[in-house]
């Protein structure tokens, strides 16, 4: 038997440890192993390489992937999976684990309907927007990334009484907005699930103010406001000083926590492990701390915002 193993779309910490957990399962099977460069593109480059024990030593502690990835719009062309697809079959490669995020999601789930490979889904996201697990690989280490950087924040805004907008990752989902948010206590956390008015923000900060409060934070997803723009819209109705940083890529970065790692590892094992036992369509999550597997093609395709957490962050902050 042959497995190939592959990282797509955004890089999340603990991809590596997802990486040398497949690669070592695969091997305890007696598997000949692969890694492929840069994600789907690699499928299309034929861009395979054999990996052994050493390929994944020494790597569970760095953040990225050792395998590389991009982002592939080519991979929604019919012609490019086909030619995909080939590299594949001439390889002689019948397992493939996918590891990634939303959109890594979406082309593994074309592979399932047009091939007879077997393959496995393993959700790798900062912005654990994957419906079908309660977590991702890499959530959360970019929630104590941005937590760690809120705290430091939080120092020179209560040194100047000042506001700070602090500005996480997050287009279209705020998840890891509202963790952060939380574990920050910041006065607002605004997500782009819920809108909001400038006037209401205002409001709550005159109001924390009113309440002795000199220095707050709010914690905007990117795809909720412009923080620039929102940073001096709030400043003319605030009765004080108003700051915004803008956190960045840093959040991809770094070492991963013990919890994503760990994650990684039980995901990585449990993907073989599922192939084996002869799944052709495989997603790997958790539910109430168990790892479960589920049918790649039935997944729900939304996963929803906890909104009573939301409203319980803005209660334990007022």
């Amino acid at each position: 038997m042959k497995l190939a193993v592959l990282t797509t779309g955004g890089d999340a910490p603990g991809m590596n440890a997802a990486i040398r957990a497949v690669v070592r399962r695969s091997l305890a099977f007696g598997w000949e192993t692969f890694g492929c460069e840069r994600g789907y593109q690699g499928l299309f480059e034929d861009d395979f390489r054999p990996m052994d024990h050493g390929s994944v030593s020494g790597i569970i502690n760095h953040g990225g992937t050792v395998l590389k990835t991009l982002r592939c719009p080519d991979f929604k062309e019919p012609d490019f999976r086909r030619q995909c697809y080939k590299n594949l079959e001439k390889r002689g490669i019948e397992n493939l684990v996918v590891i990634g995020g939303d959109g890594s999601l979406a082309g593994a789930r074309c592979i399932c309907r047009e091939t007879v490979l077997s393959l496995a889904f393993i959700p790798a996201s900062i912005d654990n927007d994957i419906a079908g697990t309660e977590e991702t690989v890499g959530f959360d280490t970019a929630v104590n990334t941005a937590l760690d950087a809120i705290d430091k924040i939080r120092d020179t805004a209560t040194s100047h009484e000042r506001v700070f907008l602090v500005e996480v990752m997050g287009r279209e989902k705020g998840f890891l907005a509202l963790a952060v948010g939380l574990a920050a206590g910041a006065e607002v956390t605004l997500v782009p699930e819920v809108p909001f008015r400038v006037e209401e923000v205002v409001a709550d900060l005159n109001e924390g103010r009113e309440k002795g409060k000199r220095s707050m934070i709010v914690v905007v997803a990117e795809g909720a406001a412009e923080v620039p723009v929102l940073a001096n819209q709030i400043e003319k109705g605030y009765k004080g000083e108003v700051r915004y940083s803008i956190l960045g890529y840093v959040q991809r970065g770094g070492v991963p926590t013990a919890r994503s790692r760990n994650l990684a590892f039980l995901f990585g094992a449990r993907a073989v492990e599922a192939l084996k036992e002869g799944n052709k369509a495989v997603f790997v999550g958790i539910e109430a701390n168990r790892v479960v597997t589920r049918n790649l093609l039935e997944l729900p395709e939304k996963k929803a915002l906890d909104l009573e957490i939301l409203n319980l962050a803005h209660l334990l902050a007022s």
